[in-house]
């Protein structure tokens, strides 16, 4: 899935996102494996939001999306910052040209999610691997089971206020552990004239036992697993899961 006209209002709909705790959890994932700060390639980068984080905490930062439009965004956020970061507009499954270049790849907020075919999963982190330098690290976090089939199925967000309104409406997938996102958002452009947008987006998870395996496929060894920004292990009624894998 990739995000077009909802690019254009994803920081303000995204305000509360835990930006702060992914950087965190990033810092002290790379510093307990006994690394530095050095390259990491920031995966489904989005606006930036997270990669703006990484860059002003002392790592050397690359960001990478399938969106033209948030990219878009995030090139206007670093340039206000006057931050150094290279973007690239390329699919997670398909990032050739950065070969053995990475010490980390991060990808976070969920972006693996909307890989629905299992075998995409597997291609993106073979991707992966070839573009870590020797024994770097791959963390992303994905939603669980648990998540997918039990809290988001029949649930509503909405929100209302001058600039932006949004009804955001989930709906279990057709596929095993997968959700669908209706979001219909109206877009305040002065003298009280909205603008509508409708956007469907598809997420789909699977069981840790399946990440796991295709990890080890792809030549990396696990880790740690850890649950909802914390240091402890997953439990049946985690929401979302945390991965740090190393290239063997």
């Amino acid at each position: 899935m990739i995000y077009r006209d909802f690019a254009s209002v994803y920081d303000e709909l995204m305000s509360h996102a835990p930006y702060d705790e992914w950087l965190k959890w990033i810092d002290e994932s790379i510093k307990a494996a006994g690394k530095e700060k050095g390259s990491v390639l920031d995966l489904a980068c989005g606006t930036g939001e997270l990669t703006l984080r990484l860059a002003k905490n002392g790592f050397e930062v690359t960001g990478i999306d399938i969106s033209e439009e948030m990219l878009s965004v995030a090139i206007q956020k670093a340039l206000a910052e006057k931050l150094s970061i290279d973007f690239y507009n390329q699919d997670m499954r398909d990032i050739a040209g950065h070969e053995n270049r990475f010490d980390a790849v991060v990808i976070c907020c969920d972006s693996l999610n909307y890989l629905t075919e299992e075998e995409d999963v597997l291609r993106t982190f073979q991707e992966v691997y070839h573009t870590l330098s020797s024994s770097g690290l791959l963390l992303f976090d994905v939603h669980s089971n648990y998540k997918m089939n039990e809290l988001f199925p029949g649930h509503t967000y909405a929100d209302d206020d001058d600039e932006i309104s949004v009804i955001w409406k989930s709906f279990m997938g057709d596929a095993e552990n997968s959700v669908f996102h209706d979001m219909t958002f109206f877009v305040n452009q002065g003298d009280n004239t909205y603008v509508r947008y409708d956007e469907t987006h598809l997420q789909k998870t699977l069981p840790i036992n399946r990440y796991i395996q295709y990890l080890e496929k792809s030549g990396f060894t696990l880790q740690s697993l850890t649950a909802d920004f914390t240091d402890k292990s997953p439990t049946d009624t985690s929401e979302r899961l945390f991965f740090v894998a190393k290239k063997e």
